[in-house]
């Protein structure tokens, strides 16, 4: 099949366009609800590092870290693959910890 078979006729073409436009919205619509979802995250992660420091303990703690991976990766229903979730969590837990760190 050559990229001449593959390119849509102009009606089609709109039509792709169309699509395309509604889907993004639709993703522009997530990318907010995931902002909104990760700084809550965050707050959580300020207010556990205010309270470990209460008491003296480490931010550092690598079995919450494997709990939280574990939960995550346990919860993926695809179609992003496990080593996809666990990456995008193992940032998201570098930045709790360095707001958890801010704290001190």
């Amino acid at each position: 099949m050559t990229s001449e078979d593959r390119t849509p006729a102009p009606a089609d073409r709109e039509e792709v366009d169309r699509r395309i436009a509604k889907i993004r919205v639709r993703m522009d619509e997530l990318d907010s609800k995931l902002v909104a979802l990760l700084n809550e995250r965050a707050s959580c992660a300020k207010e556990i590092g205010q309270l470990k420091e209460t008491v003296g303990l480490e931010v550092y703690q690598p079995d919450r870290e494997i709990e939280v991976l574990r939960h995550v990766r346990a919860r993926n229903g695809g179609p992003l693959e496990a080593q996809a979730i666990t990456r995008l969590f193992e940032r998201i837990i570098d930045e709790a910890r360095r707001l958890e760190r801010s704290t001190e």
